[in-house]
């Protein structure tokens, strides 16, 4: 489209918007193809009976109207939903297209090839409506009507999502409110069974649980949980400890009711566990379950034990893990030959591997080192705040020398750097540091690297030195 013709169209635009009647009285008449670049105008500048209208006479098949909320607007989303209660009600054409009101705050191609744009060019008029709604979950195109929402429920629900579901549940007979993630903080417990009522759980694909909850209520949630069977991520954090009358029953109803869920994922992808105590020598019970390859498991401030350890290669679960993130954890009383035959078992797929803050020593390193150097696909390391000489670190670079891929290393500040009541020595950091720059580059020419000390107790800062040398606040 050229430039005079884009600019007739706005004009066109602005001249129909500026009498709401004339507008809506003018839609059956568009063009299909205007009707998008009208509606984001309608859409942007609040025009709220002409955007009703236009969400019952949308001629394709998805909505994607949530590409353009930059913040939620509750007045605007009444808007589109009326338009779909025209839709809903038959008050439009029997024959309307539109089948799916995509509330997620994502980007949409939609946007770009139909709504008259600039740099869309000619391809606006050649797109389908296959590959409009080809952005959508798999689940999005069946006969009943359906709208997509990711919800992020903090503390309590706010006014925008207290009407959509509050409209949602009072349709339910009419379309499915879908959602495809789901995060969880700290919200009360009796409000999240009332929100799950309204959602199909199958449908979630991702679900982040920053709860603060007891074990106990986890248990009572496992459930819900289980019904998510399409789930491809899972986040779970912050899991309270609590004292229980019984601890050798109780505790294990409660895990093993948490573990059973595992069971009943079909393809997760991706399992992320921060702070889950319980799970301290359950790990094999729990990898047992997993019915598909993981890409991602962490691991993070909780407690392993060397049978949990021992577990990782004993499962194809986890024989395609490409990112494993073990932070957090105390691995300095354990053995890591176990975790070394881990790692030789991905030596194929591991992209990236975290390890920081877990007291290790240079005899435990030591022992990853023939895994580590195997690990081609590897693109991030990270081993900060272990306690590492410098003779140690050297020698983990000579067997890394082949490893092209690494695009991020973090390494520790060597124990060179400190006296010895652990306190960093500034200048000596320095050149410790630029020294063991020079050890890396002789072997192969790295792409990013940092050393790092421990957070300062003081400023809660790190010393880092990363070509330059970058001191925490009370050394400056």
């Amino acid at each position: 489209m050229s430039f005079q013709a884009l600019k007739l169209v706005e004009l066109a635009r602005q001249s129909l918007l500026s009498d709401e009647a004339v507008a809506i009285s003018a839609l059956q008449y568009l063009p299909e193809e205007l009707i998008p670049p009208l509606f984001m105008e309608a859409f942007t500048g609040r025009h709220l009976k002409v955007l009703r209208e236009m969400v019952a006479a949308w001629p394709y098949p998805c909505l994607p109207v949530g590409a353009l909320m930059e913040t939620p607007h509750l007045e605007t989303l009444k808007a589109v939903l009326d338009g779909v209660d025209k839709l809903l009600t038959h008050k439009v054409h029997p024959s309307r297209k539109l089948q799916v009101l995509d509330l997620r705050t994502v980007q949409h191609s939609f946007w770009n090839t139909r709504a008259g744009r600039e740099d869309a060019g000619s391809s606006a008029q050649a797109v389908s409506d296959k590959q409009i709604v080809k952005d959508l979950p798999r689940y999005a195109l069946r006969r009943r009507f359906k709208v997509l929402a990711d919800l992020s429920l903090r503390f309590s629900a706010n006014e925008y999502q207290t009407y959509l579901l509050q409209w949602a549940e009072q349709r339910k007979h009419f379309l499915q409110l879908c959602c495809s993630k789901m995060q969880i903080v700290a919200f009360p417990v009796d409000s999240i069974r009332n929100v799950l009522k309204i959602f199909q759980p199958q449908y979630i694909e991702e679900l982040e649980l920053y709860s603060g909850w007891n074990l106990p209520t986890l248990a009572w949630f496992s459930p819900y949980m289980g019904q998510m069977r399409n789930l491809h991520k899972l986040f779970l954090a912050s899991i309270q400890k609590i004292k229980v009358e019984n601890i050798s029953t109780d505790l294990e109803k409660c895990v093993t009711r948490f573990i059973s869920q595992f069971s009943k994922f079909n393809s997760l992808q991706h399992l992320y566990m921060n702070g889950i105590y319980f799970l301290s020598h359950r790990m094999k019970q729990l990898f047992r379950c997993l019915k598909s390859p993981l890409e991602t498991l962490s691991m993070t401030d909780c407690v392993l034990s060397q049978c949990d350890l021992n577990s990782l290669c004993q499962y194809q679960s986890l024989c395609q893990l490409k990112h494993l993130n073990v932070s957090s954890v105390e691995l300095f009383d354990l053995h890591l030959t176990d975790l070394r035959v881990f790692l030789e078992s991905v030596i194929e797929t591991l992209q990236t591997l975290e390890l920081e803050h877990c007291g290790m020593r240079d005899s435990q390193l030591s022992a990853l080192l023939p895994a580590l150097s195997q690990c081609s696909q590897l693109t991030k390391v990270n081993f900060y705040d272990n306690d590492i000489s410098m003779p140690m670190l050297k020698d983990l670079f000579h067997h890394t020398a082949n490893l092209s891929q690494l695009t991020l290393e973090l390494y520790p500040a060597p124990l060179e750097c400190f006296d010895d009541m652990g306190v960093v020595l500034p200048e000596r950091f320095s050149l410790v540091c630029s020294q063991l720059m020079d050890a890396l580059r002789a072997v192969r020419q790295p792409k990013k690297v940092s050393f790092a000390t421990y957070f300062c107790h003081e400023c809660c800062s790190r010393s880092i030195y990363d070509l330059e040398t970058s001191l925490c606040p009370c050394w400056q």
